[in-house]
Order: C-alpha cells, then sequence, then structure tokens
C-alpha cells in the first residue's frame, strides 16, 4: 500500500491536532478533568479501529521503508502531518502521545485494569533500547524496505484481523496492564522524537514554591519523571502526580513563568 494518510485518515489526524491544543489550553487552565481524560482515551480508541488513525509510528515505518519507491507526494503530506505533531509537542508536551494515538489510548486503559504493577526504575535503560529500536527501524527500513512494526501486529490488531500479529500486539497489550505503555517506551520510534521535543517544551507539568518535597508525585509517576530535575521528554501528562498532589497548587501545567506567578501566590 501506499505510504502516508488516506483521506478519511486525515480525519484522524485533524483530531490529533485540534485536540492537542484543545487539551493544552485545557491543562493551561486547570480545568482538564478526569472525565475528559477516559473521554479522550475512549474516542482516540475508536478512531484507531474505525480508520486507523493517527498511527504516527505505523505511519513513520511506512515512510521509511518506502522511502526509495517514488511515493514523493505521499511522504511528503505524511511528513508534514508528522513535522507539525512534533512543533506541537515543542509547545506544549506530548499531549498526543497521552490521550490522542490509539496505541498509546490502549495501552493506557489497559494500565487502569486493577491488577498488580510493576514499577519499572530503568528510565535511562528503555531510553537507550528505544534509540536502538529507532535507528534499527530506520537502517532496515531505508536499507532493506523491511518494515519491523509490520511484525508487531499494529495494523492486524487496529483492524480485526486475526494472524500472528495481531497475538503479538495483544501480547503487548497483556504487558501494558502490568508495565506502563511498554509499546510507547521500548518500541514506538515516534516516541524517541517525541522525548526530544517535549524535553525541551515550553509548557510541562512544574513544581511550584508550595512543594513540600514529600516526592508523593514522584512514587506516583509511572515513568520515573515527576523529580523536580527531570527534563519530562517522557511525560505522557497521565496526571497521576498531579491527582497523588497533597498540596493543591504545587504541580502546575504551563510555563516557568506561570510556575513563578503561583510561587508569588
Amino acid at each position: 500500500m501506499p505510504a502516508g494518510p488516506s483521506g478519511i485518515q486525515f480525519v484522524g489526524i485533524a483530531y490529533g491536532l485540534i485536540f492537542t491544543i484543545i487539551g493544552a489550553i485545557l491543562w493551561y487552565k486547570g480545568i482538564f478533568s478526569t472525565r475528559l481524560k477516559y473521554t479522550l482515551l475512549i474516542v482516540t480508541l475508536v478512531f484507531g479501529f474505525a480508520i486507523f488513525s493517527p498511527m504516527l509510528p505505523f505511519m513513520f515505518q511506512e515512510l521509511v521503508a518506502t522511502s526509495g519507491g517514488g511515493a514523493g507526494a505521499s511522504i511528503a503530506m505524511a511528513a508534514a502531518g508528522m513535522s507539525a505533531f512534533f512543533a506541537l509537542a515543542l509547545l506544549f508536551g506530548r499531549h498526543f502521545c497521552g490521550y490522542l494515538c490509539p496505541i498509546g489510548a490502549v495501552q493506557e486503559l489497559a494500565f487502569l485494569v486493577q491488577v498488580p504493577k510493576v514499577k519499572t526504575p530503568w528510565k535511562k535503560s528503555f531510553l537507550l533500547i528505544r534509540g536502538a529500536v529507532f535507528i534499527h527501524i530506520v537502517i532496515s527500513g531505508v536499507a532493506f524496505s523491511f518494515s519491523l512494526l509490520g511484525f508487531l501486529g499494529v495494523r492486524q490488531f487496529f483492524t480485526l484481523h486475526i494472524s500472528a500479529g495481531f497475538l503479538v500486539f495483544l501480547a503487548i497489550i497483556a504487558v501494558a496492564l502490568f508495565v506502563y505503555r511498554p509499546f510507547c517506551r521500548i518500541v514506538c520510534p515516534i516516541g524517541a522524537i517525541f522525548y526530544i521535543f517535549a524535553a525541551m517544551a515550553r509548557w510541562k507539568i512544574r513544581r511550584t514554591g508550595s512543594c513540600i518535597e514529600c516526592k508523593t508525585c514522584e512514587r506516583a509517576c509511572p515513568v520515573s519523571e515527576a523529580g523536580r530535575e527531570d527534563a519530562k521528554g517522557e511525560c505522557y501528562l497521565c496526571r497521576r502526580c498531579i491527582d497523588a498532589c497533597p498540596v493543591k497548587g504545587a504541580l502546575v501545567y504551563g510555563s516557568s513563568g506561570k510556575a513563578d506567578t503561583e510561587i508569588e501566590k
């Protein structure tokens, strides 16, 4: 199949772009509710099954695997769409990964199931593994037109095509019951790029002077990104730190200027 999004998939991409901006504004104003969080996750999951979009990791894999095939217009449009998401991540953090990617949404919902969780303190190790996977995806795609994600069953799962690949991705979701977002944190090539932009994001979750250094947020964070000095590049804006914090106003979403304003208050 040709690389790049189809006509109907542009609906999903538009949904992702629009609600990244709307979500960031609602976060900034402090009115992004838990109900809205679950609503976005469910709508995103429906989009995934209905139109297989916006699947940026899969789209990226298709682009590098067909980069020498002359599908210029499709490649250009897909690259432009991904660039827009990267620009928004540089401004607002990983809203797309958190709520608007079907692959992330199904893992986020899986992690909500009440089973014992495995805390993974190996943040740097996960980053190195994902970086190695990213390099492998690019080299194997460009040089050999080999699609690693094709073997992981992303497309088969969201098109409900029962196959070996479907079972592989189903197994990944099973792991996501116990370990937070294994696909996003270890495999996703787009996640590796989002990490860089989110770490430099203008708006992110920040501590204010109201913080009492109780470390409750750090214990609640499933990706070990709630520390004061953490870059928040791996922050999926899941709200667990804010929901767990015992001091209102100790954690705010926005620029450093907003955090300073909260300190003054």
